[in-house]
């Protein structure tokens, strides 16, 4: 008795997925839920396992699409399917060769009825090339011409074996290599492409900057990194400084954190903050749930959890689902200033950029400073300029003076 094994529901949002690879073979003998496939949706990859033990047959093939329910393949009761059968024991050889030796074919005197009879293939490329088929020796059966011999001529032809007018018409050489590489869109690249433009088109988008002295900062990191990370297990980086600094900022401009539901707005009591982390696959943007609520250290240890999680492909959809407010760091490849697209159905996004020493002047020297551009994009529809530029001035004051974040002032 065989089963079929289907396409699971993934997720309420997902209608398809695609077969990304085949962990088992065809024919290959599996056990009770052992992983033979992985499945990728346009937030995540999962794995397929077997729902009985038996022989493989695959259905689909890697790189399909398959909608939900689809049959991926099937599983037969028993061991592995057999092998190909062997070649013929070479004492056999004997019997065969005799006879072949009477077959008329071979009592045939001189070049066999193929001679110089081109494939179907090799045809078609010696007619588009003006190759003489007469001119081609065929290495095929009985001196059959095949695509590989009709491939060869074509490189052997002479140029002065081109008509004239086509020599004179055929472009100059280009020096260096010019190839061309297609790939398929992963679905989740597809569905950042599609959220994106999305956004674009469906929003009032506008983005406004301000700079930060990350001097303070940097200051408090150094004087107690080392006591942070023995006393809690990690490190303390920026994004924890940041989410804090956007969550108490939001008690003062709560529309940064609400978003549109048909003529409705909805603010949000809770801070759920998306950090956005770049997997091998492409952009995701897994969530830190009610941020409000964290310490530093609470912070830090979700951020790498999740970053991990990114990175080996095992986040789940719950922790990519929802999401309040965005921060994106495009600081860790050098970025100096950009304009962050708001990740719907949210109204706002924060990106941190790089961090540079530049002269600034303060009480009236001028200093040098490692100052971060900020840059907040926001719709237009549900914020406002006033309170888009006094949520960014009041992340700046806290961020420039950490004391704040502790005391709530």
């Amino acid at each position: 008795m065989s089963i079929e094994i289907k396409v699971p529901p993934v997720g309420e949002s997902i209608t398809e997925v695609v077969l990304s690879r085949w962990v088992k073979n065809d024919g290959d003998a599996v056990e009770m839920d052992e992983v033979i496939a992985e499945l990728e949706s346009d937030k995540a990859t999962f794995e397929l396992t077997a729902e009985q033990a038996g022989t493989l047959k695959t259905v689909a093939a890697e790189g399909d699409t398959l909608a939900i329910g689809a049959v991926v393949c099937k599983i037969e009761d028993g061991g592995a399917a057999p092998k190909a059968a062997a070649p013929a024991p070479a004492e056999q050889a004997p019997a065969v060769a005799e006879k072949a030796a009477v077959s008329p074919v071979a009592e045939k005197s001189g070049d066999s009825y193929a001679t110089g009879t081109p494939s179907p293939a090799a045809g078609k490329i010696l007619a588009e090339k003006g190759v003489d088929a007469a001119a081609v020796k065929g290495t095929g059966v009985d001196g059959r011409i095949t695509k590989e011999d009709a491939i060869k001529a074509e490189k052997a032809q002479p140029a002065s074996a081109a008509p004239a007018k086509a020599a004179a018409a055929a472009p100059a050489p280009v020096a260096g290599a010019r190839e061309e590489r297609r790939v398929k869109m992963s679905p989740l690249r597809k569905t950042v492409a599609k959220r994106l433009v999305a956004v674009k088109n469906e929003t009032a988008m506008l983005t406004t900057f301000n700079e930060v002295n990350m001097k303070p900062i940097m200051d408090l990191r150094g004087k107690y990194k080392d006591q942070f990370k023995e006393k809690h297990g990690v490190g303390l980086g920026f994004m924890s400084f940041f989410t804090k600094a956007v969550c108490e900022a939001m008690k003062d401009f709560p529309a940064v954190n609400a978003r549109i539901e048909g003529d409705e707005l909805v603010y949000n009591e809770f801070v759920d903050i998306s950090i956005a982390v770049s997997a091998p696959k492409g952009l995701v943007v897994p969530i830190i749930r009610n941020a409000e609520s964290l310490s530093l250290a609470q912070i830090e240890k979700s951020v790498i959890e999740l970053a991990t999680k990114a990175r080996d492909s095992k986040l789940t959809i719950d922790e990519m689902t929802g999401g309040t407010f965005t921060i994106t760091n495009g600081g860790v490849f050098g970025s100096m200033m950009s304009t962050p697209i708001i990740n719907a159905p949210q109204s706002a996004i924060l990106g941190m950029h790089n961090i540079i020493e530049r002269p600034i002047a303060e009480k009236g020297e001028v200093v040098i400073r490692p100052m971060m551009y900020l840059a907040l994009s926001y719709d237009h529809r549900i914020i406002d300029g006033r309170e888009s530029v006094g949520f960014l001035v009041r992340v700046k004051q806290l961020l420039e003076d950490p004391a704040r974040l502790l005391l709530g002032v």
